[in-house]
């Protein structure tokens, strides 16, 4: 099936949105019992970490980390935002940089000034935009953002999208509450798919739509460790305590020239595969083999697969054994721990 679909669906009694590009599941958000990226707290500083330039906060749905942070003393009051899921056992990470973000504008009251996507080129587009902008903030001390998406997007829609993150931005920085409490939930899987997949799209709303649309299929296996790529290779992707080791397998062609072809197909896939699954932290590719002449290509392909990732993915280079190594957000819980 050619085109891009979302479908707006649940499974196993929790929200769930799906994105199929060509018939292939491009990426899932699935709603987890952890707070979500995007949650505002008003939390209490507990204790500093020694060495680590952090501190531990207290919050209503339990304890937080805050790195860096600088004359932050126990006791005091401060607003932080969930930036990702924790790891089992360890506390929620948080940042005190605080982010109101819809479709179409973010609201950033710690960097005050008009912004406008660099990806939007067309100057009479960029003045117009920059109206909206200025009519919507006024004397707003915040900062603003307007998105790629906002280009052939409604006017009216903007303004409305820039007053409502305005007005949360208010509501949230002027509560005077004095203890720990949750002041703004993150945003589910439905409206992040509204929020993040801007390209135009067939949108299925109708129950049952993942079956229909094939997306129970690919999840049975994603939440495998075997994925297909083109040639006849195979990613094997597995995750342990300390990270996600990639094995690339190139099949029954074991030449140099198979492998580097494989490792170019991995480059490519490898940000889907992730994205799917849900999989972060440090990941450790075991490449196939292929000449040290391939691999400045082959670091160029993955740089430019994962440019358009939404997590955010650090290519930390070779090692001594040939592997090479990847820092990747925590953006999301993996698969495997929420459907089971």
């Amino acid at each position: 099936m050619k085109g891009r679909t979302i479908i707006l669906d649940h499974i196993q009694g929790r929200e769930a949105a799906a994105l199929m590009v060509d018939g292939v599941l491009d990426d899932f958000l699935i709603a987890a019992d952890a707070p979500a990226p995007g949650t505002i707290y008003r939390a209490r500083a507990d204790r500093p970490v020694k060495g680590q330039g952090g501190m531990f906060l207290t919050t209503p749905e339990g304890p937080a980390f805050l790195r860096q942070v600088k004359g932050l003393a126990p006791g005091a009051l401060l607003l932080v935002q969930v930036i990702g899921y924790p790891e089992p056992g360890k506390a929620i990470p948080v940042t005190n940089r605080i982010l109101f973000k819809s479709r179409y504008a973010i609201v950033t009251p710690d960097a005050p000034g008009l912004n406008i996507s660099r990806r939007i080129r067309d100057e009479d587009v960029r003045d117009q935009l920059l109206e909206i902008a200025h009519e919507q903030m006024g004397d707003c001390p915040h900062g603003l953002i307007l998105r790629s998406c906002c280009q052939g997007a409604e006017a009216e829609e903007i303004a409305e999208d820039i007053s409502a993150m305005l007005a949360l931005a208010e509501q949230v920085l002027n509560d005077s509450g004095t203890e720990p409490e949750l002041l703004s939930e993150g945003d589910g899987p439905h409206i992040l798919a509204w929020r993040d997949w801007t390209d135009p799209a067939e949108v299925v709303t109708a129950s049952g739509g993942f079956e229909d649309h094939g997306v129970l299929d690919a999840l049975d296996t994603a939440q495998g460790i075997s994925e297909a790529l083109p040639g006849g290779g195979h990613l094997y992707i597995q995750p342990t305590r300390a990270l996600v080791a990639v094995d690339v397998n190139t099949g029954a062609d074991t030449s140099l020239a198979a492998g580097t072809k494989t490792n170019f197909a991995c480059a490519k896939t490898l940000p889907r595969a992730l994205r799917v699954r849900g999989l972060g932290g440090q990941i450790t590719l075991d490449l196939a083999p292929m000449p040290k002449k391939d691999r400045r290509g082959f670091e160029s392909a993955l740089r430019s697969a994962f440019k358009s990732d939404p997590d955010e993915t650090i290519l930390a280079g070779w090692t001594p054994l040939g592997h090479f190594e990847l820092q990747r957000k925590r953006g999301r819980i993996p698969l495997t721990e929420i459907l089971k």
